[in-house]
């Protein structure tokens, strides 16, 4: 069965899409079945995984709303490797269609629950806000992968965050936890990123995955080639601490 794992971090610009794309590709490296779930109506893990947002007959968007069928939204193998139900801006309107709807907030687990002996992982790239698009990628994960700069303002942004999963654990989804905190743009040079990143470590120690993601020119530019940094550079230090984290990240669901 799929162990589905929510991205998220109510802050932006933290690396989350880059981070749910590359991590999806190098677990499928790995010989993982992989799904990747883009939730953010910007649609950037969309366009990061070489789907044309703007050209989609349907998104996830009808998925929730019940318009059209998993099936027929999702986009097999591309060019990043792992299936994708993708997303663009029309999904800043599922605030409003899902306003009155029944059981709002599990409609995103109904329609993975047809899907899960069909992959290893489900990935879901979140919105940097907590909004019902969130709480439905909340509602039906198994775990919460955060990723975060090591910077002052983001120790404020994950205690925000793991207020929100406390509180969807209690009312919504008792199985929820932190998978782990993935600390991304690190500069080891930089004097506070050093300071942040051994107060994460000594609050949250296990659950501070191993593996830092480097500040890395490739790993930018991949986006713009709609492939993860795996397939753009297989060689740069983005895409090797990606392969790093993929192997760390399996070790630890055993």
């Amino acid at each position: 069965m799929a162990k589905v794992i929510a991205v998220t971090n109510q802050k932006g610009g933290v690396g989350k899409t880059t981070s749910c794309v590359n991590l999806g590709a190098s677990l499928v490296a790995t010989k993982q079945r992989v799904l990747v779930v883009d939730l953010d109506p910007q649609g950037n893990a969309t366009m990061g995984s070489g789907v044309e947002k703007n050209n989609l007959r349907y998104s996830v968007l009808d998925v929730l709303t019940g318009r059209a069928d998993v099936n027929q939204v999702m986009h097999l193998k591309t060019p990043a490797g792992y299936d994708l139900l993708p997303a663009n801006g029309d999904l800043t309107a599922a605030e409003v269609e899902l306003i009155d709807a029944k059981n709002k907030e599990a409609r995103l687990r109904s329609a993975l629950s047809a899907l899960q002996n069909r992959y290893d992982f489900i990935l879901i790239d979140c919105p940097p806000s907590l909004n019902m698009l969130t709480v439905n990628a909340l509602a039906c994960a198994h775990g919460v992968l955060i990723p975060m700069q090591c910077e002052y303002y983001a120790l404020e942004g994950i205690s925000a965050l793991l207020n929100t999963v406390k509180l969807i654990k209690n009312s919504i989804n008792p199985k929820l936890v932190i998978e782990g905190i993935l600390r991304t743009m690190y500069d080891p040079r930089n004097s506070l990123t050093n300071d942040v990143s051994h107060q994460l470590i000594n609050h949250f120690g296990q659950l501070v995955y191993r593996t830092v993601i480097p500040r890395n020119v490739r790993l930018a530019e991949a986006p713009s080639h709609g492939l993860p940094a795996l397939m753009y550079d297989k060689h740069s230090r983005g895409a090797v601490a990606y392969l790093a984290l993929a192997s760390e990240f399996i070790r630890k669901q055993k």
